[in-house]
């Protein structure tokens, strides 16, 4: 569901909740759920678990946003100038990207509720897929149909995790791009006579870089406690009927468990590598001055 839909359907989704899952949302959880602007976090209750993940913004959306920014600086600029400010990623198309959508999920044993901001893909892209597989799995012979249910997520905690994994890969491959305009630039900044003029660029870049640094930190705090919640449930919890065995439910956990390290270790990588470019950053401004 997207966000701007998110109130009205709270009527809808806490009847659905109750139905499918034992329990209604909490207030408090509603608001966090509904909320664009809120941090990476992890909360749970007795029933379900709430969790937030900021992935990392389209450049179509970081573009919206931009000419919306820009929008609102050219009307107050018809008043008085004092209103105008730089837009954050005027002339640095690469780091303008370090921008970031909050994604809420509420996890139930049964049910997953999310939402998104509008036009999400990671969403669609799930829907898509899976509408596929279930398609191909009821036109399939035996093998084939038995090969497209096993790509089906085994829970909702799965679902929620395969989905956030998709979020993460997408600042992995962002690092590539922040990594090669950053040699550029200290490319510039080594050669013999240089005149670099790229400072503000380059200053508003390494803060950047460590907007990152605090976003995926954020990120690997909030999948640390869900991921230490996921090992403390009863192994009866992973169960998903009452014929399968102690043996069955703690392989769903172990897969779960994997997953979830899986993420967080993609999100330490994106993490550690942001911190190496800034200091890597910092360290050619400090060469180019003592040349």
């Amino acid at each position: 569901m997207e966000q701007h839909e998110f109130e009205a359907a709270q009527p809808l989704l806490q009847q659905a909740a109750l139905s499918l899952g034992g329990s209604p949302l909490l207030d408090l959880h509603c608001q966090d759920l509904g909320s664009p602007v809120h941090p990476s976090y992890y909360d749970s209750t007795s029933i379900y678990d709430l969790i937030i993940f900021r992935r990392l913004a389209t450049q179509a959306e970081t573009q919206a946003e931009e000419a919306h920014e820009k929008a609102i600086n050219d009307y107050h600029g018809q008043d008085s100038q004092r209103f105008r400010r730089p837009l954050s990623g005027q002339n640095m198309p690469t780091f303008n990207r370090i921008s970031s959508k909050a994604v809420g999920f509420a996890v139930f044993d049964r049910c997953l509720i999310s939402v998104h901001p509008a036009g999400c893909y990671a969403a669609k892209s799930f829907i898509q897929r899976f509408l596929a597989d279930a398609k191909f799995s009821l036109n399939a012979g035996r093998g084939d149909s038995a090969s497209a249910r096993s790509r089906l997520p085994i829970s909702p905690t799965d679902l929620a995790l395969r989905m956030i994994n998709a979020m993460v890969d997408s600042y992995l491959d962002l690092r590539k791009v922040l990594t090669s305009q950053l040699e550029h630039w200290q490319a510039d900044l080594l050669r013999a006579n240089s005149r670099f003029d790229n400072w503000g660029a380059l200053m508003t870049a390494r803060q950047q870089l460590h907007v990152l640094e605090e976003l995926c930190d954020e990120q690997h705090d909030a999948m640390q406690e869900w991921l230490d919640t996921l090992r403390e449930q009863p192994l009866a919890s992973f169960a998903r009927g009452d014929d399968e065995s102690t043996q069955t439910a703690q392989l769903q956990r172990d897969q779960l468990v994997a997953r979830a390290r899986d993420v967080m270790e993609h999100i330490e990588r994106v993490m550690q590598h942001a911190r190496r470019l800034e200091q890597s950053a910092e360290t050619v401004v400090q060469i180019h001055f003592n040349a």
